[in-house]
């Protein structure tokens, strides 16, 4: 059974997303498949420059977007420096500094993907207040960073890091 271990907020400098934009979940065979994570990775000439940014940095990204009634919008992609040049056929969206809330969800890499849904309630319980854009958007993100995501632990688990834009 997973369970979220930790929730805090950490700043975090601006960055830009480069990525592609669905209308639903999945799609990350696709992105395993044709190489895109590598094709990101070395537009910014590896993973280290992101992390010397970011410590959670290089990480892979399903970014999500929600506001009552507007469509559902649904990203997969990487946190890049912001000064980075977008490769063909992807989008970017660049986000200025600002605090993440982040909940490390410990557990079987398929039952921590089901607790995403209790880490905003896990954020308020530490004080932590869920910001939403100029639009009235909510912004959240899965970060699927290594180690702590790609090895799995002597028991098999992994730690996912769910988090919002936060205040």
């Amino acid at each position: 059974m997973a369970e979220i271990m930790k929730a805090y907020k950490e700043k975090v400098p601006g960055m830009r997303f480069i990525g592609k934009k669905y209308n639903e979940f999945g799609h990350w065979g696709d992105w395993s498949a044709n190489g895109r994570f590598d094709t990101i990775e070395n537009a910014m000439g590896g993973v280290g420059s992101i992390r010397n940014m970011w410590e959670d940095g290089g990480g892979y990204v399903g970014l999500e977007r929600h506001k009552e009634n507007d469509p559902f919008a649904y990203w997969i992609g990487m946190f890049t420096p912001p000064d980075i040049r977008v490769p063909d056929e992807f989008l970017f969206i660049d986000f200025p500094e600002t605090y993440f809330g982040v909940c490390w969800i410990y557990g079987k890499e398929s039952d921590t993907h089901r607790l995403t849904a209790y880490c905003a309630q896990a954020l308020k319980h530490e004080g932590i207040e869920i910001m939403s854009d100029e639009n009235g958007a909510v912004w959240s993100f899965e970060n699927c960073t290594c180690p702590r995501f790609t090895t799995p632990d002597e028991r098999g688990n992994v730690i996912l890091d769910y988090c919002y834009f936060v205040r």
